[in-house]
């Protein structure tokens, strides 16, 4: 036998692992050096979509015979030691080499019309994926001009499927948006609460009408444009990460989201940051690579808010006290307002304090809006809080007195907690810190380092175990 060279690259065995959307593979020398260390994650197995791979074996061949020229599959070729290159180098004594077949494989991505929906099915085409677009209509958002926005943005995912070459459909899930999500917006509010109606939205529409309408379709999967990542273990549990890209991280928004969901669940660029998403739309000439991001409540847009919400519940005026009972005004309706809140207050300073006044609490029964000066009020200070609806992505709850960290709003600060369960399905959560304006309503989001956990929704906040009027 020839000595391995240049003109006689050496034998190489390859062992290739195909699976559901993505194969591993991995090719070692006759030395069998040890596997790179990039290969001993947490979750080995799985590619960053968060599919396993099942193993089949193939014959030694030499390692020009590999070829990349598959029409039908993506290959990927990453040497351990060297940089990564097309072609295999006879000096590489190991490589790995992803092959994805995916011909056979339905996503159905949900499209908004927004730049990172419609990254998610450029890289599925790219990958191979049997494609399928759907434009959900959640909300008739005809503005005070007659202009529905909605319509526009059809328009936009029309021209990226088309772009892509995908096929594309319209659902309205108007009245499943205004029975599980709308309504429950407004039930909060009416007790005193503020609401996330985004992590309902994802709980109850993007993640369950859509995936009930997806399998209509004949999908085995459904993808999102979020910011978030999934991997399996090696017991087919599929945990939940953040996004790579920690500005835009959407975990707190998908933590009511079930082991049945997240089985079922793509998220293409939650590996990407913004900036990547935004240069690879542009690289692919998509008609949304400039459009601006949405922002704020879907169903609200850039219209006022008290404006809106007037319209659906009937506002009550009532007095604004300070917490030592010292008339200040009159609030315009308690469901106005929220716990920290500085705005709208029409509050001025005095001679004896210069600092701003904030919203630290509210009196639903007496109809009080109670206010305080100074951005860290000790009203505004809680030790902990008692939530409920608590929802585990894995499925498994942690253990009763594990330590973990949470998030009390969206990009917040990571904050150490300690969990304790109650006979009723509720839990109280001790921080580590005294944490500032905990808002009954919102969520309060668990993590494990990068891993989403689950959450709740936040019931009621403590100081030193003495409930502060917060509703």
């Amino acid at each position: 036998m020839a000595k391995p060279g240049p003109s006689h690259p050496r034998p190489l065995t390859l062992r290739f692992l195909t699976g559901v959307g993505h194969a591993l593979a991995e090719t070692r020398s006759q030395a069998q050096k040890p596997a790179h260390k990039d290969l001993k994650s947490k979750w080995p197995k799985t590619s960053h979509l968060g599919l396993r791979p099942l193993m089949l074996r193939f014959l030694t061949a030499p390692a020009h015979a590999l070829s990349v020229a598959i029409s039908s599959f993506t290959v990927i070729m990453v040497f351990t030691g060297i940089r990564p290159s097309n072609r295999i180098s006879p000096e590489s004594d190991e490589m790995m080499v992803i092959v994805l077949d995916n011909s056979n494989i339905r996503v159905v991505v949900g499209m908004s019309g927004g730049v990172d929906s419609s990254v998610t099915a450029l890289l599925l085409k790219q990958q191979g994926y049997d494609v399928v677009g759907v434009f959900m209509k959640n909300w008739d958002d005809t503005d005070e001009n007659g202009v529905c926005t909605a319509t526009t943005d059809y328009e936009d995912v029309a021209k990226v499927a088309s772009e892509i070459g995908i096929p594309y459909y319209s659902i309205n899930f108007e009245k499943e948006y205004w029975d599980r999500v709308f309504q429950y917006f407004l039930d909060e509010y009416k007790a005193g609460r503020t609401p996330n109606p985004d992590v309902m939205c994802n709980k109850e529409i993007k993640f369950k009408a859509f995936l009930d309408y997806a399998d209509q379709l004949n999908a085995d999967y459904i993808a999102m444009g979020h910011y978030a990542q999934v991997k399996t273990d090696e017991n087919g549990i599929v945990h939940m990460l953040r996004g790579a890209d920690g500005n835009k991280d959407q975990t707190y928004f998908l933590s009511q989201l079930s082991q049945d969901q997240l089985k079922k669940s793509l998220f293409p660029i939650g590996h990407l940051q913004k900036p990547e998403v935004r240069k690879i739309a542009e690289a692919a000439g998509l008609a949304t690579a400039k459009k601006k991001d949405s922002t704020g409540i879907c169903f609200i847009g850039e219209r006022n808010f008290k404006q809106f919400l007037s319209t659906y519940l009937p506002a009550q005026p009532g007095k604004m006290m300070t917490v030592d009972g010292v008339e200040m005004g009159t609030h315009d309706g308690l469901m106005y307002y929220t716990i920290g809140q500085r705005q709208g207050l029409g509050i001025g300073g005095n001679s004896d304090n210069s600092e701003p006044w904030f919203v630290v609490g509210k009196d639903l029964d007496k109809n009080i809006l109670y206010v305080g000066q100074g951005f860290d009020n000790p009203a505004l200070m809680a030790n902990s809080l008692s939530a409920s609806n608590l929802n585990w992505t894995t499925g498994q709850a942690p253990a009763e007195g594990t330590h973990m960290t949470a998030k009390f709003r969206y990009r917040q600060r990571d904050t150490g907690v300690t969990l304790h369960y109650h006979d009723d399905g509720t839990a109280t959560v001790d921080f580590d810190v005294p944490v500032r304006a905990i808002t009954p309503g919102q969520a309060v989001v668990f993590y494990d380092g990068d891993e989403c956990l689950g959450g709740g929704t936040i019931d009621a906040a403590y100081a030193h175990t003495n409930e502060l009027q917060y509703v």
